[in-house]
């Protein structure tokens, strides 16, 4: 098992959580249950499945979890550019979290890199 709380993407991860919930404030109030709803749902999910894989018995079944977190990052880069595309965001705030998830995702498969390999 690993200490999930000194992995540096979880780390990262869960910083990305505090940017998308503070941009989310600014979507329209009846995105609240709609597409709000989903990108938070997303953003968590990504952090959540690090910690859960690093409590589980094997390398093997970490590396799935962090293939489920890899799969939440791709929905978040997803609603992000929808809520672009809306114009609920501007461009910049699009660009900086999606820099963001590119940097996370470049973590997760280096990581999951190293997991295959002890």
């Amino acid at each position: 098992m690993h200490n999930y709380k000194e992995i540096k993407t979880w780390q990262r991860a869960r910083m990305l959580v505090k940017d998308v919930y503070l941009l989310t404030k600014e979507y329209p109030k009846e995105e609240i249950y709609g597409l709000t709803s989903q990108i938070k749902r997303a953003v968590v999910s990504i952090s959540a499945n690090i910690a859960e894989g690093a409590g589980r018995g094997t390398n093997k079944y970490f590396s799935h979890f962090l293939d489920i977190a890899r799969g939440s990052l791709y929905e978040l880069e997803t609603l992000i550019i929808l809520s672009s595309d809306l114009d609920f965001i501007s461009e910049s705030k699009s660009v900086d979290i999606l820099n963001e998830t590119t940097e996370i995702l470049l973590m997760l498969n280096g990581f999951q890199s190293y997991l295959s390999k002890v």
